[in-house]
């Protein structure tokens, strides 16, 4: 990891919201241990209703800058019954992850966790600025951990059975990768009961 301090005056001149992008963009905070690198990915303006916290960018969107642009991303747009111009739409949705920058594949498979200095020195600055989020989707256990607390359930799975627990503020998912496909098999209530759930609360904030 750098020995260099991350600068505290992204601000300077006034709490512009590009002023604060660009800050996180450059970040390098993490170079010595990304294996591929830092290229933060986020997207957002101060007038976003939605916010989608998730795990990290995979190898695909390290590659292209764009969030959520791989299969994952189609299905958590399938879920939202959203198509890609909309749900790139920045004045309305805003997408920050627990960590930036791509962690990297493990050697069995599966993408690392994200950078733990990550979402404790970026996160608070940029909900401060995304000042317009009525809805948070917090997508896996990473971001659930992070915005949930102690007030979520022993797993996984739990936490997002009880998702009415957590409202109007939060939305609990489970991570929509090909890896969770035996999940949403095996839990049927998922894509029956709560996905129609999610698209009216996400509508509820975007049209609100």
């Amino acid at each position: 990891m750098s020995d260099e301090p991350v600068s505290d005056d992204w601000d300077e001149g006034g709490s512009d919201l590009d002023r604060l992008f660009a800050k996180v963009r450059a970040c390098t905070l993490c170079a010595g241990v990304l294996p591929h690198g830092c290229r933060p990915v986020l997207r957002g303006s101060s007038a976003a209703r939605l916010l989608i916290v998730g795990q990290a960018p995979g190898a695909r969107v390290h590659a292209s800058g764009i969030p959520w642009d791989d299969a994952s991303g189609d299905r958590l747009r399938k879920w939202l019954a959203m198509d890609r111009p909309a749900f790139y739409d920045e004045s309305r949705i805003a997408v920050v992850p627990m960590g930036l920058c791509y962690p990297g594949t493990m050697p069995k498979g599966g993408d690392y966790p994200p950078r733990p200095e990550c979402a404790p020195l970026w996160h608070p600055p940029l909900l401060d600025a995304l000042s317009g989020v009525r809805l948070t989707l917090l997508i896996g256990q990473y971001a659930q951990v992070r915005y949930l607390g102690e007030r979520r359930k022993a797993t996984m799975t739990e936490t997002v059975a009880n998702w009415r627990d957590y409202g109007p503020a939060f939305m609990p998912l489970p991570h929509p990768s090909w890896r969770n496909t035996a999940w949403l098999n095996r839990n049927s209530w998922f894509e029956e009961d709560l996905v129609p759930a999610l698209r009216r609360r996400v509508a509820d904030a975007l049209d609100g």
